[in-house]
């Protein structure tokens, strides 16, 4: 009884210090986070502030009204949808670090998720926060080295592609996205299955285009607590 007793101890104790080193981590990963974001907004903004009140380029605040309105019903939605829907992938560092790098869609969501099934975990954990974290910083290093070659080179790169390669370009965005809705989609065929119907369902209706992904993922999240919550009465029952 007193080997239980010290073997549960130990245990229990184990589990505090790495809920206590993760929870640092988090209070890090948002000081850092916030700093890096807030630095680059304020470089971003330093230029056409520049421009407009050191150089006398101003174009008019109706024009600047005009147009940051004409971009927001485009895009605004966005705004809130890539956080909410990347959030579980990427987790708290992770997300800081793709919306700081950009190319979320297309390099750092995937790097996540690629990592995160290299390793066996799961989404959303500790384990999978921590691998999406060091897998989008390598991304983003490989992706800085890329940049800088393309920089030097890219316009001649460009030149010498065949138009035949240049047209599948589009596809490339769709086809890693699908690659990773299978990816998860093995793991849970239902749930992928629900997903997928879902997202058909959305795609023939006669809705605005920039909610359907927002209301994909609502309507597939609510489907799927659903039936865990059902899943978990019946194991209790």
């Amino acid at each position: 009884m007193e080997v239980s007793r010290r073997v549960i101890e130990t245990e229990e104790e184990q589990s505090a210090k790495k809920a206590l080193s993760m929870s640092l981590f988090h209070q890090r990963s948002h000081f850092w986070g916030r700093v890096t974001i807030w630095t680059v907004i304020f470089l971003t903004i330093s230029l056409p502030f520049t421009l407009s009140f050191y150089l006398g380029y101003h174009p008019g605040w109706q024009a600047i009204l005009t147009g940051f309105l004409a971009y927001a019903s485009v895009i605004g939605v966005i705004w809130f949808v890539e956080p909410i829907s990347y959030y579980p992938t990427l987790g708290v560092s992770g997300t800081y670090m793709a919306f700081l790098t950009g190319n979320i869609a297309n390099m750092c969501l995937p790097s996540a998720a690629a990592a995160q099934n290299a390793i066996g975990t799961d989404p959303g954990s500790k384990k999978g926060e921590i691998a999406a974290a060091l897998a989008i910083g390598a991304a983003s290093i490989v992706n800085l080295l890329f940049l800088i070659m393309i920089i030097l080179g890219g316009s001649y790169v460009l030149s010498i592609i065949p138009e035949s390669v240049k047209s599948v370009f589009p596809y490339i965005v769709p086809s890693i996205f699908g690659g990773i809705f299978a990816q998860f989609a093995l793991k849970k065929p239902l749930y992928g299955g629900i997903a997928i119907s879902i997202a058909l369902l959305l795609y023939l209706l006669s809705i605005p285009t920039l909610i359907k992904g927002l209301l994909c993922i609502i309507c597939t999240v609510s489907i799927v607590l659903v039936i865990e919550k059902k899943k978990l009465n019946n194991k209790v029952a």
